[in-house]
């Protein structure tokens, strides 16, 4: 529906150009030719189609808006729109139910059965007659077994498959062996493209609910340790992404098997590409928990270009958990290899500095604080920073586990001129050989004695 008409959108607005573009050059250019009217014969049209073709996709731009804010804002789809942007930040099945009273029973006025089809048991029921019926449970449990396959169905009244949504009472998600069933007396107003949406940001639930639910029973069994470490290892980039205009490194060591420090790297588009990096307070699996939070919170949100929102997400999500005394240090920067700039929200991190080149060698530029911390306190406002990026330049980020290594005698390795002149020596350096040389220079400077933080790092090569 939406998509059909978003396409009938760009077939009309391209068919118009067309014709102006035929009318206009007919007009516009003279009927005889001579050496002059030659050039004019070609760069009259051209002048004409790039104008029309600017003015096309502004006019489209505003035609698409206008009809997504028609079909998912205005129309009952809304409903459902507001239901999957509360499901995007649902990671136990508590925050599920709350967003089922919250959007589709207080709002929608819809009843809801949710069944976990291979224990047969009821998870979540809406407290009225059809979702309470046993009579219901047990004819949606025949027509609809635990083998039933994956996706979207619309059902009827009969509580039967229907093909057609226009005559459909409601519908339900199979997926994972769990149905989520949705009764609404006008399930035929809400557009068919929403579905499809709804179904991606269910699944994606079940995937983060079952990860959390794993890693809290896992914490209570000291042997299973490791096996923690590798799912919280599995949130962090297994490898760099091949970005044009940017070479990556990045280096994670925690104390114990698992850490609260992290890291990702999430392009935006072909010029851009968002960096993070950050540490949680404490250690163990609370730590451990909000790492996998933030990083899910981040992972899931549509507009990534907007750090303001995504420090608000961070910090509300956090909040959310309710566990005492935990926030993050966060460091968010977005780097355009078009523009050559880095805008950045540094929440609190000590240590994300640029490398430039200079006639006296590499300069160190750092990106200093502009937010608080995230997770505990009010944030107040918040600005994003902008920094001019050369070709060449080194951008690092670090958790405080690298600058904060004591020698025998407790000086920080931040402190000295060795750290220094480290920085400024690997800066010409690859990515990858820059990393190293901050890593061995942490081991000799730490001697024998036991790390006492993780080390986490990132380095990025603006450029190549």
């Amino acid at each position: 529906m939406y998509k059909i008409r978003k396409k009938v959108i760009i077939i009309s607005v391209y068919a118009v150009v067309l014709v102006l573009f035929a009318v206009l050059s007919m007009i516009l250019v003279p009927d005889s030719l001579t050496d002059r009217s030659v050039s004019i014969l070609v760069g009259v049209p051209a002048v004409i189609l790039i104008i029309l073709l600017i003015n096309g996709d502004v006019i489209r731009g505003s035609l698409r808006n206008y009809l997504r804010r028609q079909v998912f804002d205005k129309s009952e789809t809304h409903y459902l729109v507001d239901f999957i942007n509360k499901l995007r930040f649902c990671y136990s099945l508590d925050d599920f139910y709350k967003a089922i009273a919250d959007s589709l029973e207080i709002i929608a006025d819809c009843s809801v059965l949710f069944v976990d089809c291979e224990k047969n048991y009821i998870l979540y029921n809406s407290p009225n007659r059809i979702s309470s019926s046993i009579k219901v449970r047990d004819k949606l449990a025949l027509n609809f077994p635990v083998t039933w396959g994956n996706g979207t169905y619309f059902i009827d009244d009969s509580l039967g498959i229907v093909s057609s949504y226009k005559v459909a009472r409601g519908f339900f998600i199979s997926s994972d062996k769990q149905h989520f069933y949705v009764f609404c007396r006008y399930t035929k107003l809400f557009d068919l493209d929403i579905y499809d949406q709804l179904f991606e940001e269910f699944t994606r639930f079940q995937s983060r609910a079952k990860t959390i639910a794993n890693l809290s029973e896992i914490s209570g069994l000291t042997k299973e340790w490791q096996q923690l470490a590798d799912t919280q290892r599995s949130f962090l980039p297994q490898t760099m992404p091949n970005i044009a205009g940017l070479k990556l490194a990045a280096y994670f060591r925690p104390l114990v098997n698992v850490s609260g420090d992290y890291y990702s790297v999430l392009p935006v588009d072909k010029h851009k590409t968002l960096l993070m990096l950050g540490d949680v307070s404490g250690k163990g699996l609370p730590a451990a928990l909000i790492m996998g939070l933030v990083m899910n919170t981040v992972k899931i949100i549509e507009n990534k270009e907007d750090l303001v929102n995504v420090i608000h997400e961070v910090d509300k999500a956090i909040k959310g958990m309710s566990l005492q005394d935990k926030y993050t240090v966060l460091f968010l920067g977005i780097i355009d290899t078009q523009k050559m700039t880095i805008r950045y929200i540094n929440a609190s991190m000590s240590d994300p500095i640029v490398l430039s080149r200079s006639p006296d060698g590499y300069r160190i530029k750092p990106l200093s604080s502009n937010a608080s911390l995230v997770g505990i306190i009010d944030m107040g406002d918040i600005h994003v920073a902008e920094q001019r990026l050369f070709r060449g330049d080194t951008i690092l980020m670090a958790t405080d586990g690298v600058s904060e290594v004591m020698d025998d005698n407790g000086v920080e390795l931040g402190d000295t001129e060795i750290y220094k002149q480290t920085l400024q020596t690997g800066a010409a350096k690859q990515p990858q050989q820059f990393v190293d040389d901050i890593v061995n220079l942490v081991m000799e400077y730490n001697g024998d004695k036991k790390l006492h933080d993780d080390v986490t790092m990132m380095v990025a090569k603006v450029g190549y």
